[in-house]
């Protein structure tokens, strides 16, 4: 569904579903730490209101006993009274700790179970790669899903705590002043509640696009913190600070906006609130104006009206405390709908993932544990069968009718020129992409047992030199330490990278910095060179250009095809533990070709089979 025709949201079905969603991801069992918390904070809520009830009808005693001047009266109500104020502000504070620990629990649930559906398989990639429509998934996960547990626990309390005093002060109000007290007060709020809604309800779309903006004000920075070096050698701070500076007005014109809509709201809830005070008075002069306390002293009468005001009053507090929290419930609604889309969306793709690709097939296997498991011979990694391919975004072909099979002992490269698919190609090997027709089988596992994919863009994650070289084995195996020591020295200077163990501290020094930052381009791949040595798979798939290709040799002049084979075969030849590695499929951009397919677009079966080249290890 193109984003411009997804309906803005509301408060309405939808937001329901998804809030239901998502509490079923806060409270999964009934004995999770989750559930217990709840309950908890219910009983502390039902002592807090008890004594709540007890602070607020001792005016009216305090109005019997000074009236009666009964001194030993006032004292012992004054002790009670502190002891109750004491008592009133422990359950406070106990309410507000535990609102503040469920707001922690509710963030760690929602985040790991979105970050469980996230990671599944590729599911990332194909959220930020492969779908349009959802915008910012990291400000989802990181950013919304902590406003909104924080925005829901500072409502829980009242929440929860609402039905039941609302049916208690509903009793107490009839009994003091019959049945037009409770009348009056319900139809008050539900005038209030209904104009609530219809003036909460553009907020809530309103919201939502501004907090999507907010995502792409704060992605505009990140592209610069990222890019800065090449956008300083094209001068680029000019036109950048233009543009950066356009989302900023972009953003702050919507939250004019939002402002503008939340103003009645305001004037709504502020109303609402005074209104209520005078009602509370309104209901309390009925029975006395109807003569039924007539009988009454003036100091009996006295403590009566100061007790029914109460009940009057904290029964109208009730209905105004929950029509204050429209502008809290906006902000949740807003939050639901943009983590709810997320949730669907995340589910829709690992279903699809679970469909297409096993489990052997996302994840490494380093146990060798799916040795059994292939139906066709030990030597074939990857079969291709009749394999068609397109863009899926725009649907251009990129690959016809290829049928390709890799086994062991024998080593290709594809090359061509940019845009003919052979990175395309490589994802189709790694399961990022399907085929529009044929078959793609991968034969083997992932892992050092299996293949390794080597990226032309290598990824680094946070942490020291050594996180780096045996990435990712560390979180998988966290004890590997010292013992790779040696190894991993060796294979860094084989990669030409011993300077890098000085400027890291060593292997196991925690960097502060990013390390795209202080690697070249040549450096990166060397690095990623160095683990591949380490993990020594069977199989390995680097895609590379050639002008940065291993040892650097090759680097500044334009390299023909014919000048590509021989240079390969010399890298080859000079990596550490080539033959150990079965298979070598390498994916290299040439810019000029000689076995071109008829369609210079395509990849075809011929186009791919002129570029083979045996014996290169």
């Amino acid at each position: 569904m193109n984003i411009e025709e997804r309906p803005w949201p509301q408060l309405d079905l939808l937001f329901l579903r998804r809030f239901l969603r998502i509490q079923a991801v806060l409270f999964p069992k009934w004995p999770s730490p989750n559930v217990l918390m709840f309950l908890t904070l219910l009983c502390v809520a039902l002592l807090e209101q008890l004594v709540i009830y007890q602070v607020g009808v001792i005016p009216s005693q305090y109005y019997e006993v000074l009236g009666n001047k009964d001194f030993s009266g006032f004292k012992t109500l004054t002790a009670i009274a502190l002891t109750l104020i004491v008592v009133n502000s422990t359950l406070k504070s106990f309410d507000q700790f535990i609102c503040n620990r469920m707001y922690v629990s509710w963030r760690k649930s929602l985040t790991e179970y979105l970050h469980s559906c996230y990671f599944y398989g590729q599911v990332y990639y194909s959220l930020h790669v492969l779908r349009e429509d959802i915008d910012n998934p990291d400000q989802r996960i990181s950013q919304d899903v902590e406003r909104f547990c924080r925005q829901l626990s500072s409502m829980a309390s009242k929440l929860i705590i609402s039905p039941f005093t609302l049916a208690y002060y509903t009793y107490q109000c009839f009994h003091s002043t019959g049945w037009l007290g409770p009348v009056s007060i319900f139809g008050y709020f539900v005038i209030g509640t209904v104009v609530n809604k219809v003036l909460m309800s553009p907020i809530v779309s309103k919201l939502v696009q501004q907090e999507k903006l907010e995502g792409d004000f704060r992605f505009k920075h990140m592209q610069i913190r990222v890019n800065a070096e090449p956008a300083a050698f094209y001068r680029a701070g000019r036109v950048e600070h233009m543009r950066t500076d356009r989302r900023l007005q972009s953003l702050l014109q919507s939250q004019r906006e939002l402002i503008g809509k939340e103003l009645w709201l305001y004037i709504g809830i502020n109303t609402f609130d005074y209104l209520g005070s005078i009602l509370s008075y309104v209901v309390i002069a009925i029975p006395i104006f109807s003569g039924m306390y007539g009988d009454l002293s003036p100091t009996e009468l006295s403590a009566l009206v100061s007790k029914n005001a109460f009940v009057s009053i904290y029964l109208i507090s009730c209905f105004s405390q929950l029509i204050d929290l429209s502008t809290t419930v906006t902000d949740v609604a807003g939050y639901t709908h943009r983590i709810g889309e997320l949730q669907e969306t995340l589910l829709s793709l690992g279903r699809k993932k679970k469909a297409n690709y096993s489990e052997a097939k996302d994840s490494w296997d380093l146990d060798n544990s799916h040795a059994g498991e292939d139906p066709m011979p030990g030597n074939t990694a990857f079969l291709l069968e009749r394999v068609t391919l397109s863009v899926p975004s725009s649907g251009k072909l990129l690959i016809k009718d290829l049928s390709l099979r890799i086994s062991q002992g024998s080593s290709v490269m594809i090359v061509g020129n940019t845009g003919t698919g052979k990175t395309s190609l490589l994802r189709v090997l790694g399961g990022l992409w399907e085929s529009t027709q044929g078959s793609v089988e991968m034969l083997t596992c992932f892992g050092p047992h299996g293949v390794v994919f080597l990226p032309q863009r290598p990824f680094f994650t946070d942490g020291s030199l050594r996180d780096q070289v045996i990435y990712p084995l560390k979180e998988i195996y966290p004890v590997s330490g010292s013992a790779d020591d040696e190894r991993i020295v060796r294979f860094l200077e084989l990669a030409g990278l011993s300077d890098l163990l000085a400027r890291a501290g060593g292997l196991d020094q925690q960097v502060d910095w990013n390390w795209y930052d202080v690697l070249s381009p040549g450096e990166m791949q060397r690095l990623s060179f160095a683990r591949l040595f380490y993990l020594q798979p069977r199989y390995a798939v680097p895609q590379l250009d050639f002008e940065t290709s291993w040892g650097g040799k090759m680097g500044a002049h334009t390299m023909r095809e014919d000048e590509a084979a021989p240079s390969w075969r010399r890298m080859l030849k000079n990596m550490p533990y080539s033959d150990q590695l079965q298979n070598l499929l390498t994916l290299g951009r040439a810019l000029s070709s000689r076995c071109g397919a008829a369609d210079p677009t395509a990849i075809n079966k011929e186009s791919v089979w002129c570029k083979t080249i045996s014996g290169f290890c």
